[in-house]
């Protein structure tokens, strides 16, 4: 029989009852030492108490009244938004797959009202964007994929770093370029800076558009608020999530005058995107992540994770191969199977999530104690030595 619950996860055996800060407590007691922050979810821990003042406030004064009508919380989300990035206009979503479906439309949209047949968007091996029809086709990997054809036509997946054949394919029929600055699932790997400004140049050149997915490593998760901050360049169109809401469901697009003007009345639309308990829970996040302070601990919290991990590698060559990533978004290459680390980390009391390619992510809250680190840390060498010995 068929459990009450979709059974599309293989689910740890473990239920949590109480979070606080970069600590989750389960049903019998246990605590454990949160590295997964609910994939890079929690920004700022868990039950912040700016946090828990924003949303309590909030659903003691109001909680939905759809988009019928005007939200004073979603106007000052998206004012934080505009003013803080390159963007001119913001749709609220609840995920970061809703985002990705908008900004696929957008696309198409945009060269529809253009008068232009430009039916290619360029993605690339090992991408993520969410598990939507668009979303799967848009990543084009046969795990994401098999099983749910006929896909949505118009993608085209390149290899990753593969600059021939980036070039080869960047031509006038090609609408977009879809990327994330950083993959998450695809094993923690950084666009190098002059890849980001190379594509930059390129939408430029012929005139399409650069969509950026942040979902993942936005929010100040690299040390600036936004990845793409570190190589100078703006997108057209961008997308949010996960840590925007800090662990409230959220998301966004962001986008330029030029790419949002082709988005009027009637063409897309969300019930509960934007809603007020939403968007107050967001600007306080937006408030805390945005100040150059926090971002300055997040990059400086970096480096001394960075320096123990780099560390860790170097005593355990058995387990580790390599640090890759930037900023709270890291990942440890392993030399045997990353399900078994993240279930050594787990019996050591430490949760850390898997990834492709092999890698373990670490993306703990940004606003994560130095000794919290220094902890989490010794529980991977814990973890790493119960390996080798087993």
């Amino acid at each position: 029989m068929i459990p009450s619950v979709l059974p599309t996860y293989n689910r740890t055996p473990l239920t949590f009852v109480k979070g606080e800060g970069s600590w989750l407590t389960d049903a019998s007691g246990r605590r454990f030492l949160d590295l997964g922050a609910g994939i890079a979810v929690n920004a700022l821990g868990h039950a912040h108490p700016a946090l828990v003042q924003a949303l309590g406030e909030q659903a003691a004064q109001l909680w939905h009244v759809s988009n019928l009508y005007e939200i004073p919380q979603q106007q000052a989300l998206a004012d934080a938004l505009v003013d803080a990035t390159f963007a001119d206009s913001v749709f609220f979503t609840n995920s970061g797959t809703e985002a990705a479906e908008l900004a696929i439309k957008m696309i198409r949209r945009f060269w529809h009202d253009a008068g232009q047949d430009r039916p290619t968007i360029l993605t690339f091996e090992g991408a993520f964007h969410g598990r939507s029809t668009g979303a799967i086709a848009a990543a084009g990997s046969a795990k994401m994929t098999d099983g749910f054809g006929p896909l949505m036509p118009g993608f085209k997946t390149l290899p990753w770093g593969d600059h021939d054949a980036f070039e080869a394919a960047m031509d006038d029929s090609v609408a977009a370029v879809l990327i994330e600055p950083i993959q998450g699932e695809g094993g923690i790997r950084p666009l190098p800076e002059a890849c980001l400004k190379g594509l930059r140049a390129a939408c430029d050149k012929t005139g399409a558009l650069l969509v950026l997915d942040e979902v993942q490593c936005g929010m100040g998760r690299t040390g600036r608020l936004f990845a793409h901050e570190w190589a100078g360049i703006a997108p057209d169109i961008m997308m949010v999530a996960k840590g925007i809401g800090g662990g409230f469901p959220l998301g966004a697009v962001l986008a330029s005058e030029r790419a949002a003007a082709c988005m009027t009345a009637g063409t897309h639309g969300s019930t509960y995107g934007g809603n007020p308990l939403a968007c107050a829970v967001g600007l306080k996040v937006m408030e805390i992540v945005a100040d150059p302070a926090f971002l300055a601990e997040v990059t400086r919290k970096s480096g001394l994770l960075r320096q123990k991990l780099e560390g860790l590698v170097a005593a355990h060559p058995d387990a580790f191969e390599a640090v890759r990533g930037t900023g709270l978004m890291l990942g440890l290459k392993c030399a045997r199977p990353n399900t078994d680390l993240v279930a050594a980390a787990r019996d050591a009391g430490l949760l850390v999530v898997p990834a492709a390619d092999n890698v373990i992510r670490l993306l703990p809250a940004l606003n994560i104690p130095d000794a919290d680190l220094a902890e989490a840390v010794s529980r991977l060498d814990h973890a790493a030595a119960a390996l080798e010995t087993a």
